[in-house]
């Protein structure tokens, strides 16, 4: 199995920044996609931003230019750097990948969540 443990999350005001961090541990051969998705009450589940094992990126218009995602696959972590944060960000944020396991077994497994709040 693969686990995926979150961490950064918390209270900000309007323009502040936060940095989310993602670990994933366990069975792991190799890791493809690394993601972060977010879920504001009421609002269905949204791509935050996505990179790739080779680092191309994939960002939802929403965030563009404020959020950047980035990886070290040493210690297979993705990150969520998240600047000029607004009210509208404010969401549960999930990490997400993909990969095999040492068995070869494709595996695909999601974080608990991590609340982010941003104030006005």
């Amino acid at each position: 199995q693969v686990q995926l443990v979150e961490s950064g999350g918390g209270l900000v005001q309007a323009g502040g920044s936060l940095r989310l961090s993602c670990a994933a541990s366990g069975s792991i051969f190799s890791i493809n996609d690394m993601g972060w998705d977010r879920q504001a009450p009421g609002k269905q589940r949204e791509l935050v931003a996505l990179i790739t094992s080779g680092g191309n990126t994939n960002y939802a218009d929403s965030v563009k230019g404020r959020f950047t995602i980035s990886r070290n696959n040493a210690k297979n972590t993705v990150y969520l750097q998240m600047n000029s944060l607004k009210p509208e960000d404010t969401a549960v944020y999930y990490c997400n990948t993909n990969g095999k396991t040492m068995t070869m077994a494709p595996f695909s497994s999601w974080g608990q969540g991590t609340q982010v709040t941003v104030s006005s």
